[in-house]
């Protein structure tokens, strides 16, 4: 009988099951990647971000400012959208019709000096015997002899028991607790919500009548002109507080501007007389002077509204429904 003949069929069956079974048990799935990643993602590095849309224009103003021929400090401040008060307080101006070409002025409120220094612990104090000094008690005395060999505690040695282990487990000395330093709270960005909110002005007309001239950045046309008749109102286009109320700017008259938050300036020029202050308060609406042709070859207003200080077109920023 040869050897072929000896192997039984059963045989030959369980060792085909056995071959099948090996085979299945060390088939694994294929490994599947996400494609919505970037490379970078999937070996564990931050993915690159993702370009956000055009934001506004930012506050673009330098911290300094080098005085020019003919400038004043109005019209300095007028140019980037501040106070000429604050802005002759920050450079120490006790007159602020005075300023000289080529003297630098600080357009930001100055950072205070003053640096806290933080406090250093105290150097421990040994202490020295008093003279005459009554002897502390035995109970609270250090033994420096007693410190070299130690009487307690005793090793006792007890046989298992509930009991036993019970005892031991209250007579324990528990290690005293580690201290773990907190996290310094994070100090979170202040969101963008609130420039956004400086953003969004309810705007209005300030008078009524025939637009003569429009903005034009190219020829310097800062703003809008106005036609209307001598004494007519002149209203603030939007809640504020009057920030300059006077002609010391050449080519503007009598005039008022008004500051209605960190990022927005309104200018009316050329009144015939001017009837709020400064520092005083307006609503949207209220009437703070009358149209004239004050350092101008007409009746009109010149109207100019200004974003960090630098003219934006009116037309863009009122009311479709213009009066008049």
């Amino acid at each position: 009988m040869t050897v072929r003949a000896r192997i039984r069929p059963g045989f030959v069956f369980a060792l085909s099951v056995l071959v099948l079974a090996a085979c299945t048990s060390t088939r694994h799935p294929a490994p599947v990647s996400d494609r919505t990643q970037s490379p970078a993602a999937s070996a564990g590095k931050p993915a690159a971000p993702v370009p956000a849309a055009a934001a506004r224009e930012p506050d673009a103003r330098p911290d300094m400012y080098t005085v020019k021929r003919g400038d004043t400090l109005y019209l300095i401040a007028l140019d980037h959208g501040l106070d000429y008060k604050e802005l002759a307080e920050w450079n120490s101006l006790d007159n602020p019709n005075v300023i000289r070409a080529g003297q630098q002025l600080r357009l930001r409120a100055p950072q205070s000096s003053t640096v806290a220094t933080p406090l250093k612990p105290a150097p421990a104090v040994q202490g020295k015997p008093v003279t005459g000094a009554a002897p502390a008690p035995a109970s609270s005395a250090v033994s420096t002899a007693g410190d070299a060999v130690k009487s307690q505690p005793k090793g006792i040695k007890l046989a298992y028991s509930e009991q036993a282990l019970a005892q031991l487990s209250a007579t324990a000395v528990k290690p005293p607790p580690i201290a773990v330093a907190k996290p310094e709270p994070r100090v979170e960005e202040k969101p963008a919500a609130a420039e956004d909110d400086d953003e969004k002005i309810d705007w209005g007309w300030p008078t009524a009548g025939k637009v003569l001239s429009t903005f034009n950045e190219s020829t310097n046309l800062k703003g809008i002109a106005i036609a209307g008749k001598q004494g007519q109102a002149i209203n603030a286009s939007a809640p504020g507080k009057v920030l300059y109320s006077g002609d010391g700017i050449r080519g503007y008259g009598k005039l008022v501007i008004i500051k209605h938050n960190k990022v927005f300036l309104s200018v009316y020029a050329h009144n015939s007389q001017v009837t709020v202050k400064e520092g005083q308060t307006v609503v949207k609406g209220q009437k703070i002077a009358e149209m004239g042709n004050s350092d101008s070859d007409q009746v009109k207003l010149h109207f100019e509204i200004r974003r960090f200080g630098k003219p934006v077109d009116p037309v863009r920023m009122l009311p479709g429904d213009r009066p008049g």
